[in-house]
């Protein structure tokens, strides 16, 4: 596999479909560096195509989750010079390329449990936004950051915070960039659960991973994909999409399995997706 410069993947026990992806910059709290930008899509779709893979539990190594993105790395935007037409043009391709990278949370078909401890900061809301399951630490606290720092939040947060937290939430965190906790991330529906340490979560998520990555493969990134795309679309257009989704991949092993474990009263052994 791969050798990384900002991130760590990890299979814990050598049987297991979950596997661990580590922000790995710990002495930097897990800034996003350039390499990272190139880094994590890659590692997502070396994930995603990994046959052993059922489902990815996202961390931080060290003290924090993400602190956001690396102060040194802003420098190079502010540099323009000559057309300002082309320049423009320029950051804005930069900009869909640092856009694509967190959307590969949601491109990769396998579900993505983001486990937050310490600081998720600017850059880490971002990301965490777009994982499809969120739980933190009672001290994990949060920070939409960028208007601190003269932006425009761009990398998702202003479009995918509003349907997690609610529009009224999403504007007043924002605009504010101010901290805040865990509990009130629980509260807002930012997480589904906090945990009393770190030590609890990764043996709570750990088991929840495990629990879901133990269910049909084609059910569960069956589920992902269908979820992801009802947002953007009518309840009447929804329900065609899903239907036509289970004519493709109802009538399979898994089903046949499923029944079949159910009335014998055993747990299902589903094939590798």
């Amino acid at each position: 596999m791969e050798q990384f410069k900002t991130l760590e993947i990890v299979q814990k026990t050598p049987s297991s479909r979950v596997f661990h992806l580590y922000l790995n910059r710990p002495s930097h709290g897990n800034a996003l560096s350039p390499d990272f930008f190139s880094e994590f899509p890659r590692a997502l779709a070396a994930l995603d195509q990994n046959p052993d893979v059922n489902l990815i539990v996202l961390s931080g190594a060290g003290k924090h989750f993400c602190t956001g993105i690396d102060l040194s790395s802003l420098g190079s935007v502010n540099s323009h010079s000559g057309d300002r037409g082309r320049s423009g043009e320029k950051l804005r391709r930069h900009i869909k390329f640092l856009q694509d990278s967190v959307t590969a949370v949601e491109r990769c078909r396998k579900p993505v449990i983001a486990a937050v401890h310490g600081g998720c900061i600017g850059g880490g809301v971002d990301i965490l936004t777009a994982c499809d399951i969120r739980f933190c630490t009672e001290d994990a606290f949060f920070s939409v950051k960028e208007v601190d720092l003269a932006i425009t939040a761009d990398l998702g947060t202003l479009q995918r915070l509003p349907a997690i937290v609610g529009y009224g939430n999403a504007m007043e965190l924002a605009l504010t960039g101010r901290r805040f906790s865990g509990s009130e991330a629980k509260e807002m529906g930012l997480v589904s659960k906090i945990f009393s340490s770190k030590g609890e979560m990764d043996k709570e998520v750990g088991l929840l991973a495990e629990g879901i990555a133990a269910k049909s493969p084609l059910a569960v990134t069956g589920t992902k994909a269908v979820l992801q795309r009802s947002r953007d679309l009518s309840l009447e257009l929804g329900l065609d999409y899903v239907a036509t989704w289970n004519s493709a991949m109802l009538v399979s092993d898994d089903l046949t399995e499923a029944v079949s474990a159910h009335t014998q009263k055993r747990k299902p052994v589903f094939a590798k997706l």
